[in-house]
């Protein structure tokens, strides 16, 4: 079980893996999206892309995350998922030529704890342990906790998700940042662990924490056209969620389709056209602008901008 929880927290919040590779496939309106390639991480950013994927399994390969700058840099596939503000800071140092075409996954974080009647209020004074120390995650659940008056006595940092999700579930007094869909499962070994969103403490639907990035160069029409399959694919978690969660199993994103069923509802998997999502994304970076490489994102940052 030990195992299990601690590969379902990296797959929630590490980007620990990328897949890449979609063949016969085309929209509704004929354009053939045949031999794309597409790199996206495990985990709740892989839930967008789960009811296009499903439908060529074999052609996906999984990578380790510390090949996300080498993805971007290289520049192989035709399009790639990760966080928004990864893929924002290396464009601004000209090591990336990708265009953030849509914004996919709006913030899966949760402060949670085992402690009786844990509420957010009992942060004050007290001691917080979160993961991904100088991350953009980071940033924003302490953003969020002080835009609501909730001040830490406190700060930890532990090295990785997988170490404070230990943590919860071993110090009934611990208080974590921790994320879905290791939330669900940690939830299912302890009932008495409670956990907060993350999103309702910042607002504004969330925070732009993942997006769909575009190789430049790509055939306009192409690109309409899975950004239009993305978008159905990502609507599905909202209007048909069994199937979601299905394909998510099948892709092996997550484990079973009851830990699925739980926890994509709390991924925030929503689509939003990147120019559409301008100010989003710009609030996002105000928060920490080093995580964006000191500046919000310029205008040409985003596909389709003039």
């Amino acid at each position: 079980m030990k195992k299990f929880l601690v590969a379902l927290v990296v797959l929630a919040v590490s980007f620990c893996a990328f897949a890449e590779g979609i063949s016969e496939v085309s929209n509704n309106d004929g354009v053939e999206l045949s031999g794309l390639r597409i790199a996206s991480p495990s985990g709740a950013p892989a839930i967008a892309l789960a009811s296009i994927a499903v439908e060529s399994p074999d052609q996906y390969t999984f990578i380790a995350a510390e090949t996300i700058t080498a993805e971007f840099a290289n520049a192989t596939s035709d399009f790639i998922i990760a966080p928004i503000n990864a893929g924002a800071k290396l464009y601004k140092m000209g090591k990336s030529t990708y265009k953030l075409g849509a914004v996919v996954s709006w913030g899966n974080l949760f402060i949670a704890s085992q402690k009786a009647d844990f509420k957010l209020e009992d942060i004050n004074g007290s001691e917080i342990v979160l993961f991904g120390e100088n991350t953009i995650n980071a940033s924003v659940a302490l953003f969020a906790l002080e835009k609501n008056g909730i001040i830490p006595a406190k700060i930890t940092y532990l090295g990785s998700a997988a170490n404070t999700q230990q943590l919860l579930l071993s110090d009934p007094q611990a208080i974590v940042m921790t994320a879905e869909p290791a939330l669900t499962a940690a939830s299912n070994k302890n009932p008495s662990i409670v956990g907060y969103s993350v999103n309702s403490l910042y607002g504004e639907s969330g925070f732009t924490q993942a997006g769909l990035f575009v190789k430049a160069g790509l055939d306009p029409a192409v690109v309409d056209a899975y950004l239009g399959l993305l978008k159905e694919s990502c609507n599905k978690c909202e209007t048909d969620l069994e199937s979601v969660a299905e394909a998510a199993v099948k892709l092996e994103i997550l484990p079973n389709v009851k830990v699925a069923m739980n926890a994509i509802p709390n991924c925030a998997v929503r689509y939003m056209y990147a120019q559409e999502a301008k100010e989003q994304v710009e609030a996002t970076a105000n928060i920490d602008l080093k995580q964006f490489g000191g500046s919000v994102p310029a205008d040409d940052f985003y596909y389709g901008a003039e």
